[in-house]
């Protein structure tokens, strides 16, 4: 049965590329593409997480998690895959694994808060430099379960949670979803506020190791605190449950629909552009000799207001990468070649590796031209 429900998955994935007109979503087929999410509950087995007012964090972020799994199941164009749906601990860099292995189109984690005085209200948090020490604290704490795991400093490259400094290697890789990560965090956010009354505690960026190795918008939410008496007493009832899965669930709903009307824009990274020197590119099916001599192909695969440094481990390990700046944008470009049939395929590796809008874009003497100038018809 599940070998027939893998299949019959890929089935769906493979039409749904297979309608769109160049092989990519279109702004009329997203809505009916599979959109994966991952719902990953904090802690759990031997990691208790937060226990103010002796409740437990593990069982309230589960509990939630799976609420918002049974809500978002009933659209049958949502696949939700989870991090653990028991009591059991999962290594923060295998929660990452699971979502990337799933090709996610978005990772939730969700926590519980605590804190030494009667703090309240719920957070979101992506991944990014700590902007205050509070931030530092809360990602200290969630960081601090990888002491739990057996190979911690081999999985994470000698990562200390108690160190403000070993937070700046983990913003890199995130970095290349920050915008569409910050977009799902404000849907939650907005939702908390307008549908629960809950106080607006705001996006905020701070370095969880959770997020930092997932390859797709991640977001990582705090509940409420479960040191504070009314707080903590809502959290742990069926009813405070229940309404903030309801509340994140609906959020999730609305950043996906959210993604038809920005699928255009050029500002998030691995957006596609729908220009016309890409559809010429997809009709050629000849390189062109004369000019290949004279002119450079490379692959744009993200265009972002964030500067990046060009590493292949900031870009799913895609090698060699520039970088060009026209704007305020900063462009990414995965390989070079003077061959347009190598051209096409760099193009194919960067879609396989994650950049499903990736394209093709020709240079002479560093500067910008139009394919079909170059490209013979």
């Amino acid at each position: 049965m599940k070998l027939f429900q893998r299949f019959a998955f890929l089935f769906l994935l493979f039409c749904s590329y297979l309608f769109s007109q160049d092989g990519t979503a279109s702004v009329d087929s997203i809505k009916d593409k599979i959109f994966v999410v991952v719902l990953d509950a904090g802690h759990g087995g031997k990691d208790s997480g937060n226990r103010g007012n002796g409740y437990y964090e593990k069982k309230i972020a589960l509990n939630i998690v799976l609420q918002i799994g049974k809500i978002l199941e009933k659209d049958p164009t949502t696949k939700v895959i989870y991090t653990r749906k028991k009591d059991v601990f999962v290594d923060l860099i295998k929660r990452a694994r699971i979502a990337n292995q799933a090709d996610a189109n978005l990772f939730i984690s969700v926590h519980c808060d605590s804190h030494t005085s009667q703090a309240y209200g719920a957070g979101t948090f992506v991944l990014g430099l700590h902007e205050n020490q509070r931030n530092f604290e809360v990602a200290k704490k969630e960081n601090s379960v990888i002491f739990y795991e057996e190979n911690y400093e081999e999985n994470y490259d000698g990562f200390d949670p108690n160190n403000p400094e070993s937070v700046i290697s983990l913003t890199l890789m995130q970095e290349t979803y920050l915008n569409q990560s910050i977009t799902a965090a404000n849907e939650i956010q907005k939702s908390f506020v307008n549908n629960l009354s809950r106080k607006d505690r705001k996006v905020k960026q701070a370095g969880f190791i959770v997020l930092k190795y997932t390859y797709m918008p991640s977001v990582l939410v705090e509940t409420g605190f479960l040191t504070n008496a009314k707080e903590g007493a809502y959290l742990n009832s069926n009813k405070g449950q229940v309404q903030m899965s309801k509340a994140i669930a609906k959020a999730i709903i609305d950043y996906r629909n959210s993604l038809n009307l920005s699928i255009n824009s050029s500002t998030s990274i691995g957006n596609k552009l729908n220009t016309e020197a890409d559809k010429e590119i997809a009709e050629t099916p000849i390189d062109s000799k004369e000019n290949s001599s004279q002119v450079t192909f490379k692959i744009q695969i993200a265009a972002s207001s964030n500067l990046l440094e060009t590493k292949s481990n900031n870009f799913k390990n895609l090698f060699p990468i520039s970088r060009e700046k026209e704007g305020r944008l900063y462009r990414y470009f995965f390989g070079e070649t003077n061959s347009y049939v190598k051209a096409k395929k760099l193009k194919a590796k960067a879609i396989r590796k994650g950049y499903e809008y990736a394209f093709i874009v020709a240079f002479r003497e560093n500067k910008k031209i139009k394919l079909s100038t170059v490209i013979p018809k």
